[in-house]
């Protein structure tokens, strides 16, 4: 016997699937929402990387010229290892509950997934920064508002990077014990050709090195972040099942 035909759900009644992009979005909106009801990661990591800010500019005061020349290492240090803090605190909240298993069970795309992931990771690196670059021009001495553009230019093409990376190997310790020692261990080299350009370029930049002498700096922290971006989400579904 045939089912009713009044009954049957007709093909415009399934609720299809959502595209990819929608995937990503629902994903990194998730992290975005919980980082508004509790501003856990970017009052953390922002604090840490103020206070190595303030520490750097104590511990290397050499007057005018010799702050300019320490003040990039402050910024890219304070990035790094506040981007760390938060990719530790971004998987720790997947971990708690088992949430990560219903993430995975959810009809989502595994490269959506990671995609999703890293947008909010870039959200909370890009929030440290725009805390950490005016703290540093303060204890540094650095005009602001004459290196804003290039400067901001330079972490915009950096942040990509940084949370590819940190999305796809933080995902490989989800299952470990040590896994905050890990992922430092990992991230830590892995992000050093980037630390280095950006470091290299916002000196120069700070020096008066116009704009057209920079594009090498842009070029390696664009393809680092593209081959991080493309790694991760062809690799992440092996990573995350492994």
């Amino acid at each position: 016997m045939t089912p009713d035909a009044t009954t049957a759900p007709s093909s415009r009644e399934r609720r299809a699937l959502p595209g990819w992009l929608r995937q990503t979005w629902l994903v990194a909106k998730k992290d975005l929402a919980i980082e508004l009801a509790t501003g856990e990661i970017v009052t953390t990591a922002g604090f840490f990387a103020v206070l190595v800010t303030i520490i750097a500019s104590l511990a290397f005061f050499a007057g005018k010229n010799g702050q300019r020349d320490v003040a990039p290492g402050v910024i890219w240090v304070s990035v790094a290892f506040a981007s760390i803090l938060a990719l530790s605190r971004t998987w720790q909240r997947e971990r708690e509950d088992a949430a990560i298993r219903g993430l995975l069970i959810a009809p989502l795309a595994r490269s959506a997934i990671f995609a999703g992931k890293a947008i909010g990771v870039a959200a909370f690196v890009t929030a440290v920064e725009i805390i950490v670059v005016p703290v540093t021009a303060l204890f540094f001495s650095i005009d602001l508002a004459e290196h804003a553009g290039a400067l901001a230019l330079m972490l915009l093409a950096a942040t990509p990077g940084i949370a590819a990376s940190g999305t796809l190997f933080g995902a490989m310790t989800i299952r470990t014990r040590a896994r905050d020692l890990i992922l430092a261990s990992v991230m830590l080299p892995l992000l050093a050709p980037s630390i280095l350009a950006g470091v290299a370029g916002t000196r120069a930049l700070l020096g008066g090195a116009p704009m057209s002498e920079l594009t090498d700096y842009f070029s390696l922290l664009g393809l680092f972040g593209f081959i991080f971006t493309a790694g991760g989400i062809g690799l992440f579904d092996t990573v995350i099942e492994g």
